[in-house]
């Protein structure tokens, strides 16, 4: 290393000093080298931790959870009824397996959305609950027109454990259906990956994904969340903007596995939109109702769609 400029020679004679004290000029140099070595072991240390590419552990510490379920609920637009019967459904779950709950209001972030689809806070709600649990392996987010209908099975069980994810993985296929150009790749293993979604008949889903606690998922949705995206007036918002980076961002899709449809995202009968095999069938882990994503603005309302399932799984835990 070099200085900008080499140390000058003082125009005036140094003062006669004691012999056993070193002349100021010198005594100068050495404080400069001795903060120029203090420095150097310091950017040492720090280097590895700064450009280290290994994620958080995913083995959460004692008395942390391992998963932290994310639920955005519109609070506006919602009846009371219908939020407290998600709230349930999502407590029960958490309950049977050591989970953590989320729930945040699609109101608190209005001012980080701004003139954006309100569709878009789901990323500011996993952030938030990432900042919140910030020691949780993983972030389960799950859209609140859904309900889990086979508590039994743990995340890790029915998708985490490393062989189940490799032998679920979605490899050399199209990454937004029908005939996307660009494709999943085929050389991915569990260790590649942060981010596990779905896809139905047209897009990648957001409504239901499992996010690693780690670099890359901050990275991820922070990139996810550029106002360049928000403002691109995508037609399905997030969602598109979602279609979009995996297309042309390798980066992202190195690190992703899309999944089976039925796996974390069957949609219920009655949805348009379903992938060949995405339709809920009995002993699914969860159903989803599209539809009710986009029920209109107004007085607070129930997704009627969910009733019917909403009493078979109470049935269901009740006589358990």
């Amino acid at each position: 290393m070099q200085f900008a400029l080499p140390p000058r020679k003082s125009p005036h004679p140094l003062p006669s000093v004691h012999s056993s004290r070193l002349p100021y000029y010198r005594k100068k140099q050495l404080k400069t080298v001795a903060l120029f070595a203090i420095a150097v072991l310091v950017i040492i240390f720090l280097l590895p931790k700064l450009f280290s590419s290994s994620p958080i552990s995913s083995a959460a510490p004692a008395g942390t959870a391992g998963v932290v379920i994310v639920t955005l609920l519109d609070r506006d637009n919602l009846s009371e009824g219908y939020i407290q019967k998600i709230v349930s459904n999502r407590e029960d779950y958490a309950k049977r397996h050591g989970y953590t709950n989320f729930f945040a209001n699609t109101s608190d972030y209005s001012d980080a959305v701004g003139d954006s689809p309100n569709s878009w806070a789901l990323i500011p709600a996993v952030r938030h609950a990432m900042a919140t649990y910030p020691r949780s392996a993983y972030y389960f987010h799950l859209s609140p027109h859904a309900l889990i209908m086979n508590p039994s099975k743990s995340l890790k069980s029915h998708i985490l454990d490393k062989s189940r994810l490799e032998s679920l993985m979605l490899k050399d296929l199209p990454v937004v259906p029908p005939d996307s150009i660009i494709k999943t790749f085929s050389h991915l293993k569990e260790k590649d990956i942060d981010f596990i979604a779905t896809q139905d008949s047209t897009d990648i889903s957001p409504a239901s994904f499992i996010l690693k606690n780690g670099d890359f998922a901050r990275f991820f949705l922070d990139f996810w969340f550029e106002p360049l995206f928000r403002n691109y007036k995508f037609v399905k918002a997030e969602v598109h903007g979602l279609d979009h980076i995996m297309q042309w961002h390798p980066t992202v899709l190195a690190r992703t596995a899309l999944v089976p449809q039925r796996l974390l995202n069957a949609y219920s009968k009655d949805s348009s939109g379903a992938s060949a095999d995405g339709s809920y069938k009995d002993g699914d882990f969860l159903i989803r109702f599209p539809a009710c994503d986009s029920s209109p603005a107004g007085p607070p309302h129930d997704c009627g769609e969910m009733e019917s399932y909403y009493m078979i799984w109470q049935r269901k835990v009740q006589n358990e």
